[in-house]
């Protein structure tokens, strides 16, 4: 199969590269700053020659700017869904967030809203929604430690490890549309202030771990486990520790 993966420099591209080009497909990697195929979903600048003679497409896609995101994750899957109809691509598999429906806060919502384009476009589709990655919340906590006072609020996560998140986007790419949604949970649900105890302690860091008292609905929310399922399709086999642990031995080594 050719495939194309939008955002096939990111965190979780780069794992469904290469899973993919393991497995004997052509894969071309589709980014600003790809050197073979650049595109750019804001202005939908290079895409016609970039997905022609795909067959599947695969957006992890990703922007981090609230403003950047809606014109990236929105706009941009619409510009993106046309020319994919165009160049005659038949499954278009668009990575999203578990718990996004929830209409909590801006970032979810957005990712809720690219669904709906997904969902309404011309191109067969299935969505892969993936619980926060342990990679996320590591950087989160070691950008937090630098002020070395870290106060968290009570939110119930589920994390997945990247490589198996990029796993299961790759089983997909290989399969039908299913004009659905698959889900990927980590193995173990904790709350973040207990994973932040954890990278605490794998990292030796010295930073003070405190409580931030939240209310109103949003925050009952978001300890109740809405960020995680109780039915995934596909449940992550690594913890946060073991995942945590291999890193760090991976950057001693």
């Amino acid at each position: 199969m050719k495939i194309g993966v939008v955002g096939g420099t990111g965190t979780l591209g780069k794992q469904v590269v290469e899973i993919l080009r393991q497995r004997g497909h052509e894969v071309r990697v589709l980014s600003r700053h790809a050197p073979d195929y650049p595109v750019d979903l804001n202005t939908g600048a290079g895409l016609g020659h970039a997905l022609q003679g795909c067959d599947t497409v695969v957006d992890a896609s990703n922007n981090p700017s609230q403003k950047g995101a809606k014109a990236t994750l929105v706009e941009g899957s619409k510009r993106l869904l046309d020319a994919e109809n165009a160049a005659g691509v038949r499954h278009h598999v668009c990575v999203s967030i578990v718990g996004c429906e929830r209409d909590l806060f801006g970032y979810l919502r957005i990712k809720a809203a690219q669904e709906k384009v997904v969902e309404r476009g011309p191109v067969p589709w299935t969505i892969v929604r993936a619980t926060q990655f342990h990679d996320l919340i590591a950087y989160l906590l070691g950008s937090m430690a630098r002020l070395r006072v870290v106060p968290l609020p009570r939110v119930t996560l589920q994390p997945v490890a990247s490589a198996e998140a990029a796993r299961a986007v790759a089983d997909v790419a290989e399969g039908q549309p299913r004009r659905g949604r698959v889900e990927i949970i980590g193995p173990e649900a904790a709350d973040l202030r207990d994973l932040a105890r954890t990278w605490k302690a794998i990292t030796g860091s010295h930073c003070a771990v405190l409580p931030l008292p939240l209310a109103g609905k949003t925050a009952r929310a978001l300890r109740s486990g809405v960020l995680t399922t109780d039915h995934p399709d596909v449940r992550g086999t690594i913890p946060f520790a073991t995942w945590l642990k291999g890193t760090a031995a991976a950057q001693h080594a």
